[in-house]
């Protein structure tokens, strides 16, 4: 609810300084017939509305989970970046059309002092304006702030090369506006594509930060049981919740009262240092006799001549069958059947009277 809060005041701070810029900036480039600031101010009048949609999405995005949505509704957020990234592209897209009418139809500008200094000042209101969003973004784990900042912060040189046509036209009587103007629009229709992308990566769903699902693992394999912590896959509902699953190795012979308590004792700790809610599964291990060592020495043999195998996990020779399993991870640029049939086969060669289960793991975090 805090976060919240912080997110809705700040965007009204920017839809206020941003509406304060579009007035100014609107008479400015009227009165002087300044393609490039009026098109500065349609680039304000975008980040006031992308503000707004800010504040809808964060609010709907608070949501309490419910039957239909039971992981909440956390991801409207990355929704309502996609209708910020399609607001700046048409912003972008207008402004490149009115641009090249200008270059076609060059008018002189008329700057006056006043102007000026209202450009000066709007470049000084979007550098501070931008730094305190972004801080505030950063803060408060909002892309969408975080990108209301950015932008924000080079709006201050897209105005401040504003300052520089004016000065051209001032000194040489020679028009830059258009070309001003489109290269404005291009810097617009780029951020609008960089946001779209972004937010659609987020909806698609994207690789775990490697920093985040290193740490956890390293926290999951500091218990004394555990042998190993393998295939942690984590799944973001919005910026503060994040649902995953890992595996554990354990030694096999631990009982399913002593396994209760380990996965819980793991889970509720990792809630409480990372705020993500772990499914824990069970990888038991046996290999302490010198068969298991032996088969094992052959198998990891088998697998090194396959460098597209990322990793080996999860092994275990079943002691009554002599069926012996476990997981690969094969890169995703490599055929992992056709992998995993030419280390079966191997195997089989070597161990004719056992049977050998592969498991093919996705490489989704590192």
């Amino acid at each position: 609810m805090e976060r919240q809060k912080q997110i809705v005041r700040v965007s009204v701070l920017g839809i206020a300084a941003n509406l304060v810029l579009v007035a100014f900036k609107a008479v400015v480039g009227l009165v002087t017939g300044s393609i490039a600031v009026i098109l500065d101010a349609v680039n304000n009048l975008s980040d006031a509305l992308s503000s707004v949609l800010t504040i809808v999405g964060t609010k709907l995005a608070s949501r309490a989970p419910d039957k239909k949505h039971p992981y909440g509704y956390g991801r409207i957020e990355n929704v309502t970046s996609v209708a910020i990234a399609v607001i700046v592209l048409l912003a972008g897209i207008t402004s490149l059309r009115e641009s090249f009418s200008k270059i076609l139809h060059p008018e002189s500008a008329d700057y006056s002092v006043v102007s000026l200094v209202i450009i000066a000042a709007a470049v000084l209101v979007k550098f501070f304006l931008g730094r305190y969003v972004k801080r505030a973004g950063e803060k408060y784990n909002s892309d969408s702030l975080v990108a209301s900042g950015s932008d924000a912060l080079f709006d201050s040189v897209i105005s401040l090369s504003t300052l520089a046509a004016a000065a051209v036209s001032l000194l040489w009587h020679v028009s830059i506006e258009g070309y001003l103007g489109v290269v404005i629009s291009a810097v617009i229709v780029k951020a609008g594509v960089e946001i779209l992308l972004d937010s659609l990566n987020a909806i698609i769903g994207y690789r775990v930060d490697s920093e985040l699902s290193r740490s956890l693992k390293d926290a999951v394999a500091a218990y004394a049981e555990v042998r190993g912590a393998y295939d942690l896959s984590l799944h973001r509902y919005g910026p503060e919740k994040i649902i995953g699953s890992v595996h554990i190795e354990v030694d096999d012979s631990m009982s399913a009262r002593e396994l209760h308590a380990l996965t819980r004792r793991i889970s509720t700790d990792i809630m409480e240092q990372y705020g993500v809610l772990l499914t824990i599964g069970i990888y038991a291990s046996n290999i302490g006799g010198e068969e298991e060592k032996r088969i094992r020495a052959d198998v990891e043999a088998a697998v090194a001549e396959h460098p597209e195998v990322l990793e080996l996990h999860g092994f275990y020779v079943d002691p009554e069958t002599g069926r012996v399993s476990f997981d690969l991870i094969v890169d995703f640029s490599a055929d992992a059947r056709a992998t995993c049939a030419a280390i079966r086969e191997k195997l089989s060669a070597l161990y004719p009277d056992r049977s050998f289960d592969i498991v093919l793991d996705s490489d989704v975090s590192d």
